[in-house]
């Protein structure tokens, strides 16, 4: 099952209305459970760097079904996944990435937030994912 395009667009409405709460402009990215974009937007005056980047966190956090916050200790180097960053046509492994789930606790998707600290970034991801129902 798959996030619909309702439960995505819920989903970038609660992660604009954290990060007005925070002062802060993103680029915010919904994908389904393979990492294909549903939804997106970038809000007035979010860096068109971080298009890329949380897209990239939404993709890492749907791909292995896990927030990017919870992957960032284990791609440090001497751990096992140093360098995972670098599969996959490019990932990326620092908080603002959050995986997206059904009642069930099935992953249908994930969201991913760039455009202020990693803080941040991940606050209003997981505000974004807590609005889909």
């Amino acid at each position: 099952m798959n996030i619909t395009l309702s439960q995505a667009e819920a989903a970038i409405v609660a992660a604009k209305v954290k990060a007005t709460a925070l002062d802060t402009k993103m680029d915010i990215c919904v994908v389904d459970a393979g990492s294909n974009l549903v939804a997106f937007a970038r809000m007035d005056g979010a860096w068109i760097g971080s298009v890329d980047i949380s897209f990239k966190k939404a993709k890492t956090a749907a791909w292995f079904t896990m927030d990017t916050a919870i992957l960032s200790p284990l791609v440090q180097p001497g751990q096992p996944l140093f360098n995972i960053e670098h599969s996959n046509g490019g990932l990326i492994t620092f908080p603002g990435g959050v995986v997206i789930k059904n009642n069930e606790g099935e992953v249908i998707g994930a969201i991913g937030v760039s455009g202020s600290s990693v803080e941040n970034d991940h606050a209003v991801a997981v505000a974004g994912a807590g609005a889909v129902k």
